[in-house]
């Protein structure tokens, strides 16, 4: 009896085991059809549906249907748009702190673009500060005010900031805020508990012939009920190193997907989360294809990742998709 006890006990903990090993596995979408290859292109999330948006050259706006398990190509963006981090306001899709134009002299875009998914229109929305204007910048959404961090000035020549700026969809008013304690450009960021965390990202110097190798270690965070910027301890440094990644919120931790540097011809496959309750990173499974230079967003309780290149640099492209799911 004592044997069988414990065989059953054995059989359940190795299923309980399987079953938390499965839920924390990234799986390949497999949907009617599929959307346009792209990178340096931005996802985001309305209406209950995915939209991949922007990337090298003109592009349509890819929708995907969760219940329908398909792509739809949309409008395309008026103008080229790539190293953006693609933020939802009021179910439209801001586009802000982009570039248009080839390399390594990309241009800022000079005002916010606007994606209505319903009526399948974009617009031109406010100008964005001519002292102001940068690319590779990280974007997010806090309390009905669009923010934007980091970034650089010329392409990936030269020209990285500190800069921190909100702006009021409201009123089409900007306020400057407390520069970030270093530059950084092709990062994506994130807002936990009042708390933004800045991880990635890179001082992208073509005019010397550094690009790949200037990623940044240091974790900085902006801590919203104080106004006031920290960086974290050098033992929660970002345990691998990369830029082109991406940032999104999911189980109460700060993700940090994929990326490239000059470690491997391979963009990175590493998913790694901070979780600021133990105050330490953790490592996460990697991703079935590395990618760089497209977003992650969050929804239903489920991390999306699409598109993005394979490899660093220009490609070459992809437009399959993988879910995380809780």
């Amino acid at each position: 009896m004592k044997l069988l006890y414990y065989k059953a006990a054995l059989l359940i903990a190795l299923n309980a085991f399987a079953i938390r090993t499965q839920a924390q596995i990234w799986t390949v979408s497999e949907p009617e059809n599929l959307p346009e290859k792209r990178h340096e292109n931005a996802m985001a999330t309305a209406n209950g549906k995915l939209y991949l948006l922007g990337g090298r050259g003109v592009k349509p706006v890819d929708e995907y249907d969760l219940k329908k398990d398909s792509w739809k190509s949309l409008a395309p963006s008026p103008i080229e748009m790539s190293h953006f981090q693609a933020v939802t306001y009021k179910n439209e899709i801001y586009v802000l702190g982009a570039f248009t134009g080839g390399y390594p002299h990309e241009v800022p875009i000079p005002d916010i673009y606007i994606f209505n998914p319903i009526k399948n229109e974009w617009r031109k929305g406010a100008a964005i500060p001519e002292n102001r204007r940068r690319g590779a910048a990280g974007a997010f959404v806090l309390n009905d005010k669009i923010y934007l961090v980091c970034g650089i000035q010329d392409g990936h020549w030269d020209g990285h900031v500190t800069w921190f700026d909100e702006f009021d969809p409201a009123t089409g008013t900007w306020k400057t805020l407390p520069e970030a304690p270093r530059p950084r450009d092709h990062v994506q960021v994130a807002v936990l508990d009042s708390k933004l965390y800045v991880a990635g990202g890179r001082l992208s110097t073509a005019r010397i012939n550094q690009v790949l190798n200037t990623v940044i270690k240091e974790v900085d965070v902006y801590d919203f009920k104080t106004g006031k910027w920290s960086t974290m301890d050098a033992s929660n440094n970002l345990p691998t190193l990369r830029a082109g990644n991406t940032t999104v919120v999911f189980n109460n931790k700060i993700l940090v997907i994929g990326g490239e540097s000059d470690a491997h011809l391979e963009a990175h496959n590493e998913v790694e989360a901070f979780n600021p309750q133990s105050q330490k990173w953790e490592k996460l499974p990697s991703l079935h294809q590395g990618r760089h230079g497209t977003q992650a967003v969050s929804l239903n309780r489920k991390v999306y990742i699409a598109a993005g290149s394979a490899n660093r640099g220009g490609g070459p492209e992809l437009n399959d998709m993988e879910i995380l799911d809780k």
